[in-house]
């Protein structure tokens, strides 16, 4: 904590470009699980091959990952958010697929009784239903790009994980601790607003 306390000049531009980071990832990754996740409760027999390739890009190795995508995005940030967005897609895709099959089938029946269109079951009936579960991947999607998000720095990208990496290669034990310990600050204060908003969603159901 010495460290973090006493160079804030240092920690805090890490902490933006790390957040930032983080923020860029989630807003891509709910722009495109949305529409994957209406196709494959729409298509039924899309669910097991799309669902299943995501679980697979999952299971690679992060750092494999990043690699991989260097020569068509750059040894930049942008390598590392694609990485982030594909890894979060299993759990946004998964959890919004669950939340939205999990709908009482009579709930939407009746609103299709009251006149609503397919846009307006969507956004007045299925949305608010849907949402605490999605505010669950949400708050794990974060951890997860916060995590990786880390192992950024070794790709140029910056963020807190720049700390760690430069404290093993000058033997500096003072940021490697500096480091870890704002990486998990980090992760904590995000999972900790999630997960208000997913209980004060889930308090407005009652």
């Amino acid at each position: 904590m010495g460290y973090l306390l006493g160079n804030p000049e240092v920690v805090l531009p890490l902490v933006w470009q790390h957040l930032s980071m983080t923020l860029t990832t989630l807003g891509i990754a709910v722009v495109v699980s949305v529409p994957v996740t209406l196709l494959v409760t729409t298509v039924r027999w899309l669910q097991v091959p799309i669902l299943g390739l995501l679980g697979v890009l999952y299971t690679i190795p992060s750092l494999a990952l990043i690699i991989f995508l260097v020569p068509l995005f750059g040894l930049n940030a942008t390598s590392v958010v694609v990485a982030m967005v594909l890894y979060t897609q299993v759990i946004l895709v998964r959890n919004l697929t669950v939340g939205l099959e999990g709908i009482d089938p009579a709930v939407l029946e009746a609103s299709r009784g009251m006149g609503m269109d397919a846009w307006q079951r969507w956004w007045w009936v299925q949305v608010p239903l849907v949402l605490p579960v999605f505010l669950a991947g949400l708050r794990m999607a974060a951890v997860v790009s916060i995590a990786i998000a880390t192992i950024g720095a070794k790709f140029n990208a910056g963020g807190l994980g720049r700390l760690l990496f430069d404290g093993i290669q000058t033997n500096r034990l003072d940021k490697i601790w500096a480091g870890a310990i704002a990486v998990a600050i980090l992760a904590l204060g995000v999972n900790t607003l999630l997960l208000w908003l997913e209980h004060h969603s889930r308090r407005d159901k009652l």
